[in-house]
């Protein structure tokens, strides 16, 4: 069982246990997370599609933190132009718990 949301611009293939990485979320106080964008859900042995009813992937924050750095290096051969950049990209650690299908819960 397993479905595909929509974070953050990117598209997840989540199944209940997974930890992902997503762009930084705003959590609330109690951790829990919520996808409404659910684009798919597999339904059982090779079913899937779109959900006509409503559903919801639900997770827990694991981490919040930051990505390793990566360098930008702008470069102009023959003009002796050379700039250094450096990010990191901030991320949210989550937990999927449930998968929930018309306020069903599909394991």
């Amino acid at each position: 069982m397993y479905a595909v949301i929509r974070a953050g611009g990117k598209q997840y293939r989540v199944a209940p246990g997974d930890v992902i990485r997503v762009e930084k979320l705003a959590t609330g106080t109690d951790g829990q997370v919520n996808f409404p964008d659910v684009l798919a859900v597999s339904g059982g042995e090779g079913k899937i599609g779109k959900p006509e009813a409503e559903a919801r992937v639900v997770g827990e924050v694991v981490e919040e933190g930051r990505s390793p750095k990566i360098l930008v290096f702008h470069y102009k051969r023959k003009k002796q132009y050379k700039k250094l950049n450096g990010h990191r990209q901030p991320f949210t650690a989550v937990k999927i718990t449930g998968i929930n299908v018309n306020g069903k819960d599909l394991a």
